[in-house]
């Protein structure tokens, strides 16, 4: 069983992309032990004041760095706000940076939104610069999530599920091929 930890870029507590993460921990349960960072809202606006070789980065920044250190593999799932990835979730990768959290870290991003595709391009690319570790399939865009998922927060859609679980496959084999 691979520990993984997954980060919702919403902050809404019945957000369409927690809905996806939880899709996700039930289709993989047997192979992943996703855990969901809870601490998103709380982190505090990046400072590189406060991230340098003299400093001790606030304290919830050291916990999401052990964290990401500590799980076998990160998956982020996140809608696009305007355009872009949302602001909660730029710092967190902000904050990331020095620290080279994400260097060789299995990764898997889904951006499940409206649209998406500028939020998914961004995100890809950045964590990419940061030396994240993708498989193949690991990468996924999701538009449209909404008319994807049940009132109860299922996916529906049987598309967006055999492409969930392309993902998770292809997730698992780049955390085996560590």
């Amino acid at each position: 069983m691979k520990n993984i930890l997954a980060i919702c870029g919403s902050l809404r507590a019945k957000s369409a992309n927690l809905s996806i993460i939880e899709n996700v921990a039930a289709l993989s349960a047997d192979y992943l032990n996703i855990s969901i960072y809870q601490g998103l809202a709380a982190l505090p606006a990046f400072n590189p004041d406060l991230d340098t070789d003299d400093s001790v980065p606030p304290a919830e920044v050291t916990d999401l760095r052990r964290r990401i250190k500590e799980s076998d593999g990160v998956l982020i799932c996140t809608p696009e706000y305007i355009f872009a990835v949302p602001g909660a979730l730029k710092n967190a990768i902000d904050w990331m940076v020095s620290s080279a959290s994400f260097v060789k870290k299995p990764t898997a991003l889904i951006t499940a939104s409206g649209l998406g595709e500028k939020a998914h391009e961004t995100l890809l690319l950045t964590l990419e610069t940061l030396e994240a570790k993708f498989g193949e399939k690991s990468a996924l865009h999701i538009p449209y999530v909404r008319t994807k998922i049940n009132a109860e927060g299922v996916v529906s859609d049987a598309a967006t599920v055999e492409a969930l679980k392309e993902l998770i496959e292809s997730f698992i084999q780049t955390i085996e091929a560590k």
